[in-house]
This record gives C-alpha cells, structure tokens and sequence, in this order.
C-alpha cells in the first residue's frame, strides 16, 4: 500500500466495525506490538514488473511501493518530505536541485545505496529502448551529476514545477541490474525478483496467485512490526468478498453495494469512506475510423445518463465526473457544463453523420456496416463491468451495438491497452496531488507503454501542459489547468463517468493506521508503522501460507 509520493489529508469519515462483534474474542489492549503477524491483501490483478522505472499498473505499484524508495516522497499534509533524500537546495532560478543522500542506506542485498544508483536510475527512464511510461517527467532534464557519493545535481533546461515530486520514482540498484540498458533491463530477471532499499524485501512470486514480501530489519526508516505482507490474487471481487467474510484477507477495497450492506454480512473489521483520488472513464481509440470524428463521440456522450451510473454503479459514493481533475482540486473548472442525457439528440448527430437504420433491425448502420464496436474492461472490478453493462444498454437504446469483453488484469495492459488494441475501454485513472497530467494528454506520449493510449492529440493542450510545467505563479497555473479541464472535456477524448469514493475494510486486530485520504495511495502510506498487539496474532509467520 505504500508508494513513492502519496496524496494526502483533505477530509475523512471513519466507521468502526457495524456487525455484532459478540462472536468476535475480545480484542488485547495492553500487550506490546508483534513483529511476528502476517497481513494479507488482496489484488484483482498480478504484478507485471516489479521495478518502478517499467510498471505502469496499480498491482505493480502496490508492490513496487513496499519494496522501492524514491528520493522523495509526501507526507500526510500533501508536503514533498525526504525519503532517500535528507535535503536538498533549488538553485539558480529553479533550474537546479542538489540532493544530498542519506548514508547507511543498505539494499536489501546489503550493497550501500548512492547516488550512481541514481544516476542509473533516471539514464534508464531516457533510455529509448527502454519501456517506461515515466519519460516525459524528465525530458526537461539537461544533466545529472554525482560530485560524490551522497550528492546528485539535477540539472533543467528552465524551471520546471513538478522537477520535485518527479524524483518520487524509485531507485532501483545499478549493481543488480550489472549495468544493463535497453531490452536487457526491460527483460532483466530482477523485474521479477527485485532489490530494493524499502521496509519489505522480496520473497516470493507465485505469478497470478501472490506475492510475498518479509519486513527489512536494516531499514533506514525502522523495522516495520507487520513480518509479512502477502499479495493475494483474486480476480474476482464476488470471491475477495467472500474470502473477507471468512476473515482469510485483511483489506480489500469494497463496491458501493458491499458497503452498503457491510452490517449484514461480516464483522470483525474497521470500514473507511474517503475522497478518492481518482476517476472512472468510458475512453475511445482515436485510431479507430468509427471514433475519429468528434459528433460521433458527442453523440455517445448524449446517450449515456450519468445520473442512472452514480445511483446504480456508485450508489450514491461517489460523483458524477466533467474531467481530468478532481472537484477537490485547484484545477478543476466548476463552470464547465456536462453534456445533458439527450438520447433524442445523440440520434439527430448520427444522423447527421449517415448513421440509420436502413434496414429496420434496430441497429444504426453506414454504407452497408453496422454501428457496432467492442467495449474491453478488466476482470476483477465490479463496478466497471456494471458500468459497461448499463452503458451497453443506454446505447442500445439509440440504435448502437456494444459488445463488451472483460479481460484478465495483465493480459488486458500487456495486450490490449499498452498496444492500442481495443475500440473502447472503461478504465480508471489515480491522480497526484499536482494537476500536470503530462504523461496522460500530450500528444507526443502515444509509443507503446505510455498513457496516451486513446491516441489523443490537441496542440493547444500540448501548449498549455507544456507552460503548466514551467509556471510558478498558482493563479496562472490554476487558468492553464482549468482551460484545460474545458478543452479535453469538449474534445471528448473520454466520456469522464464517476469520481467514485475510497471504501477499504482492514482487520479491527491492525493498529497505527493513520489516513492521509484522497485516494488509494493516502490509505496505508504509513503501512511500515502498522502493528498488531503480541495477544492479537492471527498469522504468525511460521504457520503462514
């Protein structure tokens, strides 16, 4: 659960356990806190690389989060810390920054970390051969300079704002990887076995079962008291609910309809409802004919009734969405107008495009080709596939044939998103506390493995993501990203559907949770320093499986 750069506290509500407990044993309050008790978490999906500089999917980062450091990270108050950084000076107009390193940093392998682990690190991220989605928050980088072993000189073309939290990426040891480059590294097998400097240690990888990772005891940052943290995969959230009412995991993330009824089914646990960092969205492949002109797009917009997904999907937890940033964020443009539920409309502009029903069977065709396409989502989350399902018949409705596929978690980012292999797709993005979505939006981050699989491309957002990196100035940073927020709505690159709320369960027996809400990096920022009571064990580590 814990990652390089968490958002933070902006509003929580808390609700004890809401089962009659009389089955429970009570609870121990005095004893001291174990290092022996194991944690399991659930995961709908696997890893696909357990190296920060390659991954790019949440299973991944969970893991990466545990095992990896970066030189920085964020506290609980959305302030940039240090992490393998103890400080660091801004000089010369912002153009640079010079990090010193903490000393006594030990790889799990027990080789010092310094900074040529650094510097390997960011020449990987500008490798070309390379695959990481993570490039473009280092292109304005002229140079990187080690004048010791604790100290890196980061060096920009012009200032950058978001030059501080970029180094949030974990370090990853340039002994391990022997120094490799290209498709050597993106192949190497420490992606699979990695070594890191983080509170966990990697053990094991059952791929599509678990992942195992035991409590560093040489960690910079204290020994965390949980031993062992386990990563179960269960692809199907019907099964990690039940699995949670037999108390065989410790946390998972509920559906709208399973907080509801959490009273009725299961105790013995402590539920969370917080602002989440995140959105839920009905995106089109750009590439695709059927997609390219915009009043196609407009006209699916006018057929989808948002309102009947947050009742339905969201069940009142969540919001219906306008754009790329949150409503809590700066960023956020409150006068930008949604696209009404106009099934009556959504008919006349496919009209206007040649799309009819010539032949009477109830779906809109175009010299002779049905209006029909396919939507893909990932197996594992609930509330996508409702989505889909409603959406399906939303636009049945307007004479649109939807299919809709949902695919294994790895399989469909290996094989469907990172290659642009899809019509539609229902995905969701977790968003950084910053509002530059570089990485996302800029039409020059469309390769393989980068974020911009829709194929969008705006030179006008291009310029204003570009001028959003190098203003200082809050107020004409906040006009930039908020024109923003106004063009990619109307562009329509994406149907934005819901900002779902963050509703995770944990075992009442964990202690020394402290919430940094607003999404699912702030719950379990603090993981390393939760304990379970020595009286309160349920899986020490020398019976855990």
């Amino acid at each position: 659960m814990r990652t390089g750069l968490v958002p933070a506290a902006l509003g929580l509500l808390f609700l004890g356990g809401c089962g009659n407990l009389s089955d429970e044993p009570p609870l121990d309050s005095a004893s001291p806190p174990a290092y022996d008790d194991s944690f399991i978490e659930s995961s709908i999906g696997d890893a696909s690389y357990l190296n920060p500089v390659l991954s790019s999917d949440s299973a991944s980062g969970s893991v990466n989060g545990a095992v990896f450091n970066g030189l920085v990270k964020y506290d609980e108050n959305i302030h940039i810390t240090g992490d393998l950084a103890e400080r660091w000076e801004v000089s010369q107009g912002g153009r640079v920054i010079t990090f010193h390193l903490r000393k006594g940093v030990l790889w799990h392998d027990g080789a010092p970390f310094t900074a040529e682990d650094v510097l390997y690190t960011y020449e990987r991220l500008k490798d070309p051969d390379v695959k990481t989605p993570h490039s473009s928050n280092f292109d304005k980088v002229l140079k990187v300079e080690a004048p010791d072993a604790w100290t890196v000189k980061v060096t920009y073309s012009e200032p950058y704002v978001p030059a501080l939290e970029s180094w949030g990426m974990g370090i990853v040891p340039k002994h391990v990887f022997g120094g490799a480059k290209g498709k050597d590294f993106n192949e190497h097998p420490a992606n699979k076995s990695p070594v890191g400097t983080g509170p966990y240690r990697f053990k094991e990888w059952k791929v599509d079962e678990k992942i195992v990772l035991e409590a560093n005891p040489d960690c910079f940052e204290g020994r965390p008291h949980i031993k062992r943290y386990i990563f179960r995969v269960i692809p199907d959230n019907s099964v990690e609910f039940l699995e949670l009412r037999n108390k065989s995991i410790d946390t998972m993330l509920l559906t709208p309809d399973q907080y509801r009824a959490y009273g009725e089914f299961f105790e013995g646990y402590k539920r969370y409802r917080l602002p989440r960092g995140a959105y839920t969205y009905f995106a089109f492949n750009l590439g695709r004919p059927l997609f390219r002109g915009r009043n196609v797009r407009l006209a699916l917009a006018h057929a989808v009734n948002k309102a009947e997904l947050v009742d339905a999907v969201v069940m009142g937890l969540g919001r219906s969405a306008s754009g790329p940033f949150l409503p809590l964020s700066w960023a956020y443009d409150p006068s930008v107008k949604d696209f009404e539920y106009d099934p009556a409309l959504a008919v006349k502009l496919l009209a206007q495009e040649g799309w009819k029903d010539s032949d009477g069977d109830g779906i809109l065709d175009k010299d002779g080709k049905p209006f029909a396409f396919t939507v893909v989502t990932n197996q594992g989350n609930k509330m996508r596939s409702l989505s889909a399902e409603i959406i399906q018949q939303q636009l049945k409705k307007i004479g649109v044939r939807m299919d809709i596929r949902v695919i294994e978690w790895s399989a469909f980012i290996k094989n469907f998103v990172d290659k642009k292999n899809f019509d539609a797709l229902i995905l969701g993005w977790t968003i950084s506390p910053d509002p530059d979505q570089y990485s996302i939006w800029h039409s020059s981050q469309k390769k393989e493995g980068q974020y911009n699989f829709v194929g969008y491309g705006n030179p006008e957002v291009d310029r204003i993501l570009e001028d959003g990196r190098r203003e200082f100035d809050p107020q004409k940073r906040k006009r930039l990203y908020q024109k923003m927020h106004r063009i990619v709505h109307d562009d329509l690159p994406y149907i934005f559907l819901y900002y779902p709320d963050y509703l995770p369960v944990v075992h009442r027996r964990v202690e020394g949770i402290q919430m940094a809400p607003l999404s699912t990096f702030g719950f379990g920022w603090n993981f390393d320093k939760w304990f379970v009571r020595e009286k309160n064990v349920r899986y020490p580590v020398r019976t855990a499986q």
